[in-house]
């Protein structure tokens, strides 16, 4: 399984976190995903559906904490999304549906999100690609000084996935 420290962020100053973003990594990639959640027992299955690029499964491992945290992962490309998506819902059921449009900065190995998710609000993610063997440790170091160098505050961190923070009563 490929590895990556994860962390999540409210944000409430987006014009600020944006032109910080942009004055540190350049002009974003604009990307506009629908992500959707189907049950899984050991960890989470969610079906990327992006423009542009390819849709993408992604079965993942990780701690539902604020801050950052390791996430194990696998992936695999898929090349109809959509059938694939109607079918994973009619074996499994669709446990949650999470519609956002992403900026992807990069700062290294580290995937910079700024993402208007709908019906959620607008958060930073931080991903840290690990090397094969790599303690999540460093990976976590990065992400903490990332953070300040934005200026997240650590009451602005969440907990879980959008699809958590979608369902009644969560946030």
């Amino acid at each position: 399984m490929a590895r990556n420290v994860e962390v999540k962020a409210r944000v409430s100053d987006w014009p600020g976190l944006s032109a910080r973003a942009r004055e540190l990594w350049g002009e974003p990639q604009l990307l506009r995903q629908r992500d959707a959640f189907f049950p899984c027992p050991d960890g989470r299955l969610k079906l990327r559906l992006q423009e542009p690029g390819p849709s993408y499964l992604i079965f993942y491992r990780r701690a539902d904490e604020a801050g950052p945290k390791a996430s194990d992962w696998l992936g695999a490309d898929v090349a109809d999304g959509d059938a694939a998506r109607r079918l994973l819902a009619a074996a499994f059921g669709e446990a949650a549906f999470v519609a956002k449009t992403r900026l992807l900065f990069m700062s290294g190995r580290t995937r910079v999100h700024l993402d208007d998710v709908d019906g959620l609000g607008r958060f930073l993610e931080l991903e840290v690609v690990l090397r094969d063997g790599e303690d999540a440790a460093s990976g976590e170091a990065e992400a903490r000084t990332l953070l300040s160098r934005l200026g997240v505050a650590p009451g602005d961190l969440v907990r879980g996935a959008y699809a958590d923070l979608s369902r009644p009563g969560a946030g």
